[in-house]
């Protein structure tokens, strides 16, 4: 059984050179219409750590509005005309869909690389990535197609207004990593990383284009790429979260550093940065040594980015702020005006008093009648009281006391209500294979049912065995608890998922084997309660996943059709 990495493809990015054409200041090639990069021509000014290899300028073809290719892209609007190739914003007349596209001549010197890119990057199907739709050589003319994305927004333009908020920038150098430590996985890499190749969609999540196409394009290439798309992940974090460009040159909108005053920390650009993601940063920029705060380790793959982000402590999103409301107004009716017309804005309007109730003859009388009536009802039923005290005075006594014995030896015998037990930290447990996402443990237990950790997509189900024993998550309590239950907020429902509970002896076990199973639940619903089988008192719980439900394609959580799972809440209570 084969594990699949679940997300998506791009190549789009045409920003990063100054276009030539009128259209090019209106929209960007993945349909995100924002300002264009202005930077040179050399990436290394801007920390791309990348070697651009010149074109042979061959003169590009002549192509217009309303062109078709393949009888079936119709060009629509040139956005980057540059160095022999360019790229138009296009519809596809078969599914009625708008595209991107990038032409360059059949016999230009990037044609076959450009290709065997576009179609590497194709091959990986992660969608945090601009997916590549197609890649063709005919006519003279190569050509990659793909998604147009008219509902995000580049990077460049967020940082315009100012840095991100703490958690958006977690979120972003979060999603940004472990997507690249994916693509380094199978061997591709970026090298054109910058604010204008990451872009937020309308749901929040972060994507990337570009993917080994815009180096492609450019003639980029470098001798440790692993380390140049770490260090751009390391810059994308830095402008965030400073809204500068962590060198001396300006570049993507962003004033670089001041001359001569070397690398700063961004705690030290701007005032409140979070200092955690200051030290991330510069441990991704920082490739020679550490940081000189903490004198932690550089990080200098993606994926030692990925597992320095899951030993940070967890950014909580901002609280939501709620307007007071509106002071109570009375309705016309009240105020004795029903059927008049509305006061015009600003006139004060005076409110008539109610005249005061039972005033008149008739309301007199009523009110002598209603209290007479109250007198006698009160003295009729004080009567017949305490004739009924005095005729049963003694078997009342011996009744009550019995009842009242009874009562409390049944609330003795009532079991405690259970409490719930706070989550103080938590780390994925890996018994064989990769992690899964560890740096999203936290959002099992922010109080947030909209954010989750989530599984890998599986080609076979449910069982997740002989290909891995299970995946999950191994939570600290903060002492020893007496367990009562543990409830598992999932996001796939359907046919099944297998939840075990296991006591742990720390917050990183040694195996699996080392550890005590007290529970198990299999539920095809979007909940599972393990209850523990004898009581048990432990500090630290594994919450196991050994069997995932088969589920569609979700965009919202970038994953494929397979076997797959996601835990949105988990709460232990004792």
């Amino acid at each position: 059984m084969a594990e699949r990495s679940t997300a998506a493809v791009d190549v789009a990015d045409n920003s990063g050179d100054e276009p030539l054409t009128a259209e090019a200041d209106q929209s960007t090639a993945d349909g995100v219409a924002q300002n264009r990069e202005r930077d040179t021509d050399i990436d290394e000014a801007h920390g791309n750590g990348g070697t651009e290899r010149p074109g042979n300028k061959t003169t590009p073809p002549e192509l217009h509005s309303g062109h078709k290719l393949a009888r079936r892209y119709r060009l629509e609007e040139c956005v980057t005309r540059l160095d022999g190739f360019s790229s138009w914003r296009a519809v596809d007349e078969k599914l009625r869909r708008a595209v991107g596209v990038h032409i360059l001549p059949a016999d230009h010197s990037r044609a076959r690389s450009v290709l065997a890119a576009a179609r590497s990057s194709a091959l990986l199907g992660d969608p945090r990535f601009v997916q590549v739709l197609d890649a063709v050589e005919e006519n003279d003319l190569v050509y990659v197609v793909h998604e147009w994305l008219p509902d995000a927004t580049e990077l460049t333009t967020l940082l315009a207004t100012g840095p991100l908020e703490p958690h958006d920038a977690y979120q972003l150098v979060s999603q940004v990593a472990s997507a690249m430590a994916v693509a380094h996985r199978e061997g591709l890499a970026h090298l054109r990383l910058n604010p204008n190749a990451v872009l937020r969609a309308s749901t929040g999540q972060w994507r990337i284009r570009g993917l080994a196409v815009n180096a492609a394009l450019r003639g980029i290439s470098s001798e440790t790429p692993q380390r140049s798309d770490t260090e751009a992940i390391g810059a994308l974090l830095y402008a965030a979260l400073t809204q500068r460009w962590p060198y001396e040159n300006d570049a993507y909108g962003l004033s670089g550093l001041p001359k001569d005053v070397g690398l700063i920390p961004p705690d030290q650009v701007r005032a409140g940065v979070h200092r955690g993601l200051s030290e991330l940063a510069m441990r991704a920029l920082a490739n020679d040594g550490a940081t000189a705060s903490r004198h932690e380790s550089p990080c200098t793959t993606p994926e030692e980015l990925v597992k320095a982000i899951g030993e940070m402590p967890r950014i909580r999103p901002p609280e939501p702020s709620f307007t007071a409301p509106p002071e109570y107004q009375g309705t016309s009716y009240q105020q004795g005006t029903y059927g008049r017309p509305a006061p015009h804005p600003g006139i004060t309007q005076p409110v008539h008093a109610p005249p005061p109730p039972l005033q008149s003859r008739t309301g007199k009388a009523l009110k002598w009648a209603v209290s007479a009536l109250l007198i006698a009802a009160l003295g009729l039923g004080s009567w017949q009281l305490a004739d009924a005290l005095m005729d049963r005075d003694g078997k009342s006594t011996k009744d009550s006391q019995t009842q009242t014995q009874d009562g409390n030896d049944k609330k003795d015998q009532q079991p405690k209500p259970l409490r719930p037990i706070p989550i103080q930290e938590a780390q994925e447990f890996v018994a064989k294979g990769d992690a899964q996402h560890p740096g999203d443990v936290g959002k099992t237990y922010d109080g947030n049912p909209s954010t989750y950790w989530k599984t890998s997509t599986f080609v076979e189900g449910p069982p997740l065995a002989p290909f891995k024993p299970g995946v999950g998550i191994v939570y600290d309590l903060g002492s020893a608890h007496d367990l009562g239950k543990a409830s598992v907020s999932l996001l796939y429902s359907g046919d099944h998922t297998t939840v075990q509970l296991y006591a742990a002896d720390s917050l990183a076990p040694a195996s699996l084997d080392s550890m005590q199973k007290i529970g198990e639940a299999t539920t095809s619903g979007a909940t599972a309660t393990v209850k523990p089988a004898k009581p048990v008192k432990s500090r630290y719980v594994l919450v196991w996943l050994t069997a995932v439900p088969y589920s569609g394609a979700d965009a919202s959580t970038y994953s494929n059709a397979g076997y797959k799972q996601a835990v949105t809440e988990v709460k232990f209570t004792g």
